[in-house]
């Protein structure tokens, strides 16, 4: 026992000081990461020995100071108490642009610097000046590449995926998963009518929304969500809250999916059941529930799985990938995930994969638990998506024998 107990000690307590200072970094990111958003590029387009005319400098300068002094004011007054939507649209977009911006002046400020150098391509002025227009295209043709992404209707992702204790009845089953659909500032009413008239032309037999429907509340939001009422499946339609639910009044979201038709698994199950099989659908509240004190709403698997026979297979609907692992302790097949939004704006991935096991796609935990995690079919904030396409997802599920 004491042997047991000090190697999990260990195995535990390897992550924390690497966690505690990640924590401790995400604190002071909001105050730090906006001045380097902006100054970085600021430097590297106009101060690194480019010796621009003093208006050119003087006025990109100016340019850079106002992006530093309007995106966070953007932001701070249309995603707080005040929620302004063109307020959201300007820090979001200034958001997005920055970060490219920032992203290619590091990368292109050293790679492409030191490759003219090695070259002997022109003089100190020469290579300055060239980067700062390689800077400013590539993150053009990104932007207006990233936007068009990021407004277009998501390609549908297909493929099979395997469950040993599925039975032969239900071989085939149709699952198709939408998630992070963010209706907000932007008003995107018929790109939803367009995205649930393909997920009809799909024939699903079970729909699932694994959360983060919107920015802003039920009824700010309720024309944008409108076309979820249309969904067609043959079985089930069924959601489960996310974590942006819980900034804009949650429970009004949960009523409204209810008023669309849409089954809301908070914390249960409802059985499916084709050819003699039957497979357990479930479904818990977002992790961050429980903080946001709203009575009822936390995530619970036990009292989701309550009273499914454990003999028969589990797909379950939880907002986010982190969830799998306690997934895989109850021995679920299948989970199916959104939130990360596969990283949205490259490289900004690798901070995602700080906070969650999996990215997107296939994945698999534990001894028999296969985890889903969408790319999202919408965008959060920034009107943006670049090298992480949106996603409707068709997964045919298939069974062991």
């Amino acid at each position: 026992m004491t042997d047991t107990s000090s190697t999990g000690q260990a195995r535990g307590e390897a992550p924390a000081p690497r966690r505690r200072a990640l924590y401790r970094l995400m604190r002071y990111l909001p105050l730090v990461a906006p001045v380097l958003l902006w100054a970085v590029p600021c430097w590297v387009l106009l101060y690194a020995g480019q010796h621009w005319p003093a208006p050119v400098t003087a006025g990109g300068t100016a340019l850079f100071v106002l992006g530093l002094v309007a995106m966070p004011l953007g932001m701070a007054r249309g995603h707080g108490r005040r929620q302004q939507d063109a307020a959201a649209i300007l820090g979001d977009t200034l958001l997005g642009a920055s970060w490219v911006l920032f992203t290619w002046s590091v990368l292109l400020g050293v790679l492409l610097r030191l490759a003219l150098a090695v070259a002997g391509v022109g003089d100190g002025q020469d290579r300055a000046r060239a980067v700062t227009w390689a800077v400013l295209g590539v993150s053009a043709v990104l932007l207006a590449w990233g936007y068009a992404e990021a407004r277009r209707v998501p390609r549908v992702r297909r493929l099979d995926v395997r469950l040993p204790r599925l039975g032969a009845g239900l071989d085939g089953l149709r699952v198709v998963l939408v998630t992070d659909t963010h209706y907000g500032p932007l008003d995107r009413a018929r790109w939803s009518a367009r995205v649930c008239e393909t997920v009809n032309s799909l024939e699903a037999d079970l729909v699932c929304h694994t959360g983060d429907i919107a920015d802003g509340t039920a009824e700010r939001r309720r024309a944008q969500a409108a076309p979820l009422g249309t969904v067609r499946a043959t079985h089930a339609r069924v959601y489960v809250t996310g974590n942006h639910e819980y900034y804009s009044e949650a429970q009004g979201w949960v009523d409204l999916m209810d008023r669309l038709g849409w089954e809301p698994l908070r914390n249960r199950h409802l059985l499916l059941e084709r050819g003699g099989d039957t497979l357990v659908v479930a479904g818990v509240d977002d992790v961050t529930a429980e903080s946001f004190g709203l009575p009822g709403h936390r995530a619970h698997l036990a009292g989701a799985l309550d009273g499914a026979d454990p003999d028969l297979p589990v797909l379950l609907l939880a907002h986010q990938p982190a969830f799998v692992d306690r997934a895989a302790a109850a021995g679920v097949d299948l989970q199916l995930s959104g939130h990360t939004h596969g990283g949205q704006i490259w490289p900004f991935h690798h901070l995602v994969r700080l906070d969650q096991p999996a990215l997107a796609g296939l994945s698999h935990h534990g001894a028999r638990t296969v985890l889903y995690t969408s790319r999202g079919t919408g965008f959060w904030g920034p009107p943006f998506r670049v090298f992480a396409p949106s996603e409707i997802t068709l997964l045919v599920l298939r069974s062991g024998n």
